[in-house]
């Protein structure tokens, strides 16, 4: 039955439930228009390591502190996080950022931490951070310096994983500055970035120890990992860097949530770290919470956690958005609906459930509304909706609405009937980084389909009944 797929579709046909049925029909008519929702039809394959099922958890210290890191501070928020109930919640890592090292590397060409800010050295405060059950991660580069210009790791990859290795690290945070584009002539920075970050990849698999491999490449936008870093990484940056304001937030969640066919279980697309706590009003902290779960995106925590305030704690600590986010099925959510600033994201659960946010992206309160059946739900004369942030329980016969405040969220989780598949939208090639296109956007029945660059346009748009 796979016979008239293009030859590059058909293993995926073969390995994805339901697809070759779609494909098929594809290749021997014409496309369904978009109906409601991006699809994943065709999640990205993923890193062979066995980490990151769920996305990561856990803390860094460049939003709050910058270059200003020291074992005391990384040592004393671990402590609270293990004392404030982040740990209880699923929060698991304490990730150093950059200017943690030595400007330079020792006669051995080793790192070594900077004897000022670790006195005793990466290795006692990933014992530190062990001994009260969390997990230690550090930062480096694939360039010749990191971004605040300390040694990079190009030409000594599988030493610094090594050293790493050695030193009971469990997260590796590689960035992308101060790359040597010209001693790869005629090479873009896409395959500069595939065979940087393969490098680095294999490297820590050499190792043998579980450490987990985070892309940060997001100021260059040439750079687009979605399409190939499932097998190289456990995440990978989307956009640029994320700053303490509502508009920041909002870009980087319009330039991630596009992308959810390319994520799944231990390949996650990250729109960076959560600014809780650091500047915005409570309403947009829990709307970026809401909308990060929402979208499956790791919950790395950016703010200061040694005097967080309860309001920050109440936020980060929520079970039930927490839930959502480490959700097993690994789905992440999509648009239903946007327009005119109001948006409707649903995300279906594990256990047949249909998360939904209500975002309003607008100055003003706005009632947004929605249906179980446009969120995939069937089969019911009404269904429950839990208020993640509230706590309420309703029932509907199918409406699902709220008056949302400007810039918030409001999310409920909807039970009962059944759960259809939310998949409309492009159909990506496995590791191409191309889309199931109709030529010419043409609706002559008998088109035969084609593998072509993504492009966002109707004649790549599908739905799978």
């Amino acid at each position: 039955m796979y016979q008239n797929l293009p030859a590059s579709l058909r293993q995926t046909a073969r390995r994805v439930p339901g697809l070759a049925r779609l494909w098929l029909a594809a290749a021997l008519t014409v496309p369904v228009i978009p109906l409601i929702a991006v699809a994943s039809a065709s999640p990205a394959l993923a890193l062979t390591n066995g980490l990151a099922a769920t996305p990561p958890m856990g803390w860094n210290d460049w939003n709050a502190y910058g270059c200003n890191v020291s074992e005391q501070l990384v040592e004393q928020t671990a402590l609270a996080m293990h004392n404030d109930g982040l740990q209880a919640a699923g929060y698991q890592y304490v990730n150093i950022d950059d200017c943690w090292m030595s400007s330079n590397r020792d006669a051995s060409g080793n790192l070594t931490a900077n004897s000022a800010k670790f006195p005793d050295g990466i290795a006692a405060v990933a014992s530190y951070v062990h001994s009260l059950g969390l997990k230690l991660g550090i930062y480096e580069d694939a360039g010749t310096a990191t971004c605040a210009g300390y040694p990079g790791s190009y030409g000594h990859e599988q030493q610094d994983a090594n050293l790493f290795a050695s030193w009971g690290v469990d997260y590796l945070k590689y960035d992308w500055c101060n790359i040597p584009f010209s001693s790869f002539p005629g090479q873009s920075h896409e395959q500069v970035a595939q065979t940087l970050y393969t490098r680095m990849s294999n490297a820590l698999a050499a190792t043998g120890r579980p450490i987990v491999f985070s892309m940060c490449n997001g100021w260059d936008s040439s750079v687009q990992p979605w399409t190939w870093a499932g097998p190289v990484a456990n995440l990978w940056r989307t956009t640029t860097d994320i700053q303490p304001n509502f508009s920041s937030m909002l870009n980087n969640f319009h330039i991630n949530v596009a992308l959810a066919s390319f994520a799944s279980p231990g390949a996650w697309n990250d729109p960076d770290m959560l600014e809780i706590g650091n500047g915005m009003s409570a309403t947009e902290d829990q709307s970026e919470f809401s909308l990060w779960a929402e979208m499956a995106a790791p919950l790395i925590e950016g703010s200061n956690l040694t005097s967080a305030s309860s309001a920050t704690l109440s936020i980060l600590t929520n079970k039930a958005v927490i839930a959502v986010d480490q959700d097993s099925l690994g789905r992440q959510g999509t648009e239903v609906s946007s327009s005119g600033g109001l948006d409707v994201l649903a995300r279906p659960l594990a256990n047949g459930d249909v998360s939904v946010a209500l975002f309003n992206e607008t100055g003003s309160t706005a009632t947004i509304s929605t249906t179980a059946a446009a969120i995939g739900k069937t089969g019911a004369s009404s269904y429950t909706l839990d208020n993640l942030w509230t706590g309420a329980t309703s029932v509907t016969t199918g409406p699902i609405s709220a008056s949302v405040p400007a810039h918030g969220t409001v999310m409920f989780r909807v039970s009962g009937g059944s759960t259809g598949t939310v998949t409309s939208g492009e159909i990506h090639a496995v590791g191409a980084g191309k889309c199931l296109d109709v030529p010419g956007s043409t609706t002559t029945a008998g088109t035969q389909a084609d593998i072509w660059s993504c492009n966002g346009q109707s004649n790549q748009q599908w739905s799978l009944g």
